[in-house]
């Protein structure tokens, strides 16, 4: 099948200039990366191309000797040729390395150093809350199973008295370099594993590794106001790195407990309380708890039906990194008297005999059953 025009599969016109092809390869290259592609069989055939194409345009002599020949000019031994062929694209080098150093500045400042990438493992912890601590905030105190640094060898992972050795494989800078065809390839250099330094007398404390397990006890500032599953950072409490290198951080994972009294909603609070039969006809007060430990009272009008909700400004919940507070509702359920005693059901029966008609004193059902009679066909009493 006869191979496509170099300038085609760059997208750019034969009179475009250094910058634009340099521009094109760019975005034709990020487009068909393998790490955005991963198992396209059809992306990884056409980023091999872009490569290919931008290695003969991005060159003065052999853009010249294309725009002459076309392709024949790197067959049968001509200037080389042009196929991109050996790449591994399994990782640890080939086509990654070249795209790192194609587009390090541009993506933010080149490749991090390999002590760098080793930085400690990032760890979680979950700790569990009640509703009046997430209210007034906490200090907790914790104990985490982690890995730190050795302090018989100060993390180096050598015996003390002796140090690690630049790696005599890559001298030091971690990586290899490989010429394949028109690139130069750049792999971890496996002799160090991308230390760049090795170790001949490991430290017996920690086997060379610069860490041992260990148990931590860290305290903890929980802020006022947060909510089920806030997440609270500890920069640099997390694993130890690998010989010396930074270590992870540690996330805390707060969740709440069900509390006996409260629901909380976002900054409110909701609350039931029961009342008995005669508070409800006749008025009068209650009393209930508040978040803050205190007490609040409210005053339950005469008539008050289940259901009804009176709200207590002030008396919610804090938000987190505000001075704000929520509210808090009280939602009144009208308890039914129960095993009642020979007089007090006399009393109720004279209170009913004595009622004036119950479209007055139980209006809401009264009217129920009226409707119900008419729907059957009989008539209002």
């Amino acid at each position: 099948m006869a191979k496509q025009d170099y300038y085609s599969v760059l997208g750019v016109e034969r009179g475009a200039d250094d910058a634009a092809i340099k521009r094109a390869f760019r975005q034709q290259a990020m487009r068909y990366h393998p790490d955005k592609n991963p198992g396209d069989s059809a992306a990884e055939q056409k980023f091999k191309d872009v490569n290919e194409a931008y290695d003969v345009l991005k060159d003065g002599q052999k853009r010249a000797a294309y725009d002459r020949f076309g392709h024949a000019a790197f067959e049968n031994g001509g200037m080389g040729n042009g196929h991109t062929r050996g790449f591994d694209f399994g990782g640890g080098g080939g086509f990654a390395d070249i795209f790192d150093e194609m587009f390090g500045d541009f993506m933010g400042g080149g490749r991090r150093s390999r002590r760098q990438s080793a930085r400690g493992a990032d760890q979680r912890y979950n700790l569990e809350i009640s509703l009046e601590e997430a209210f007034n905030g906490a200090k907790a105190s914790v104990r985490v199973p982690s890995s730190v640094a050795c302090e018989a060898c100060n993390g180096s992972g050598a015996e003390p008295g002796t140090s690690p050795v630049n790696c005599p494989g890559c001298g030091g800078s971690g990586k290899i370099r490989a010429q394949q065809s028109f690139f130069t390839v750049e792999r971890t250099c496996p002799q160090c594993g991308g230390q760049g330094q090795i170790i001949r007398d490991p430290c017996k404390a920690c086997g060379g590794n610069g860490r041992v397990r260990k148990d931590r006890t860290l305290q903890v500032t929980i802020p006022p106001g947060v909510e089920d599953g806030t997440r609270i950072r500890l920069s640099g409490e997390g694993e130890a790195g690998m010989r010396g290198a930074g270590p992870g951080d540690l996330y805390i994972f707060l969740s709440i407990k069900q509390h006996r009294f409260f629901q909380r909603d976002g900054a409110d609070l909701f609350c039931e309380a029961p009342i008995p039969m005669t508070r409800a006809a006749l008025g009068g007060a209650i009393e209930v708890p508040t978040i803050d430990g205190a007490k609040a009272k409210i005053n339950v009008p005469a008539g008050t039906q289940s259901g009804a909700r009176f709200r207590l400004r002030g008396k919610g919940m804090s938000v987190l990194r505000s001075e704000r507070v929520g509210d808090m509702y009280v939602e009144v359920s009208v308890e039914t008297p129960r095993n009642l005693n020979k007089e007090q059901k006399k009393l109720l029966e004279q209170f009913e005999e004595a009622g004036g008609g119950a479209e007055y004193t139980h209006p809401e059902s009264q009217g129920f059953f009226d409707k119900v009679r008419e729907f059957l066909g009989g008539e209002k009493e």
